[in-house]
């Protein structure tokens, strides 16, 4: 295209500059011999938080006040926000629980942390162990006088109980409640500002494991701003027509200011259990000065007055130290857990293949026992069964877990079995995202009575 007038191509060039220079400043290039380049961006770093500074002052000070190591766990943290799009699927991390995990983590060693959330590989290697599968490489003396074994032998105990857990959940994301801006075009040159602001709601609870006491509750509200400027130029210039744009769009990340959300949480109730105020850590969180600075000396916190509950419960059991063995109860057997245990009855169950709606020849025989069991005046509960691996969205799940129960409900019409006598005792839910675990490697989908 040929520009006739001069400011035409000065402005075109400028244009052209500013789009050049600024995909080059933004990102590099990696080749390996044989192959195209790649683009690559900034390098990977640690998840920096501003929370962080109050997290390690409460550490510190937890540390100074010589508090007892306590053993802390974490359950499910769940998106109680109910924000689905069908093309971007859930708006709202659904891992919470990971966060409150990672927040526990940066106290350091002044908390033992526990593992709940997911037990599959343990409680998988346990029923090994049970079952006399479960090796490593060397061989056991079970009973004197007899041979060694290639299995472990289980004594029980190996898995040390906590005492707090923090369970709750994600309940709040406000979309837009509030925005505003400003628009000006003055012929064909415009200038706009735009801001708009959101915010997420988090609830948390720490929990007196062995007496389910709840210890302290967290209710925690952070704001996400988001802006966008630009300015734009729409001209003719004698019979050609010049248009320019540019701007600049941002928001603060969404699933960021959850995390940071959740951090402060940790931090209130962490101070709770080791009776320390944590105000003065999270004015050091808050306060612009310290999120520049990582070496800041954290204030002495003042312990706060000794919990009436607590004071009423003498013969309340408390954790052995830090390194201390836990051997067996006085009058206890010390045999292993497995010597002799006898095999774990079957659960009644029918499994399903991965988005398959078919039922296999396994599940023929389970589908013939629960006929029978019905037969004979019984009532009888299957639980449907499929991989964890599978991952719809929530209204197909449920569409598809719909569709199975029927499969379920026709081959059972045809053992005898009429479909009023199947009744589904549960079956997911078409909004809730998350996954209802069966078994490790499993999820449960429905859950059906079959009666008189």
């Amino acid at each position: 295209m040929r520009f006739h007038s001069p400011v035409t191509v000065r402005l075109s060039a400028a244009a052209l500059t500013l789009i050049v220079l600024s995909g080059c400043a933004a990102v590099g290039r990696q080749q390996v011999p044989g192959e195209d380049a790649v683009v690559v961006g900034p390098p990977v770093r640690q998840n920096h938080t501003p929370t962080e500074h109050g997290l390690s002052c409460l550490a510190r000070s937890i540390q100074q006040h010589r508090m007892p190591t306590l053993a802390v766990s974490v359950g499910d943290v769940k998106d109680y926000t109910g924000k689905y799009s069908q093309l971007e699927g859930n708006a709202i991390t659904q891992g919470g629980a990971q966060m409150v995990y990672s927040a526990l983590g940066k106290l350091g060693t002044t908390i033992t942390l526990h593992e709940r959330f997911d037990t599959r590989i343990a409680e998988l290697e346990l029923a090994y162990a049970d079952r006399r599968q479960l090796g490593d490489g060397r061989r056991h003396i079970v009973e004197q006088g007899k041979p060694p074994v290639p299995w472990v032998p289980y004594f029980g105990g190996s898995i040390m109980r906590s005492q707090y857990y923090i369970v709750g959940g994600i309940t709040e994301a406000n979309y837009n409640i509030s925005s505003g801006g400003t628009e000006l075009d003055v012929s064909g040159v415009g200038f706009k500002a735009r801001k708009f602001t959101m915010n997420v709601g988090v609830d948390l609870r720490i929990v007196d494991t062995s007496s389910l006491q709840v210890i302290r509750t967290s209710s925690l509200q952070k704001q996400i701003i988001g802006i966008e400027v630009g300015a734009n130029v729409y001209r003719f210039f004698g019979s050609q027509l010049l248009n320019f744009n540019v701007g600049d769009k941002s928001q603060e990340p969404l699933q960021f200011g959850v995390r940071t959300t959740i951090e402060h949480a940790v931090l209130e109730l962490v101070g709770a259990i080791n009776q320390l105020d944590p105000t003065p850590c999270i004015k050091l969180a808050t306060d612009a000065a310290a999120r520049s600075d990582a070496n800041v000396i954290a204030p002495r916190l003042v312990p706060l007055p000794a919990r009436t509950e607590e004071a009423a419960q003498p013969g309340r059991p408390q954790a052995a130290p830090t390194g201390q063995a836990v051997g067996p109860a006085v009058g206890g057997s010390a045999g292993p857990q497995n010597a002799s245990a006898p095999p774990a009855g079957d659960t009644l169950q029918i499994q399903f293949e991965v988005s398959s709606t078919a039922i296999s020849g396994a599940a023929q025989g389970v589908i013939d026992k629960l006929a029978s069991d019905a037969m004979q005046g019984g009532t009888a509960l299957v639980h449907l069964i499929v991989r964890e691996t599978e991952n719809w969205p929530p209204p197909q799940r449920r569409e598809l877990a719909e569709r199975r129960v029927k499969a379920v409900t026709d081959a059972l019409s045809v053992r005898g079995i009429e479909g009023r006598r199947v009744s589904p005792v549960w079956i997911v839910s078409p909004t809730d995202p998350a996954i209802t675990r069966q078994s490790p490697g499993y999820q449960r989908i429905a859950t059906l009575e079959v009666t008189r």
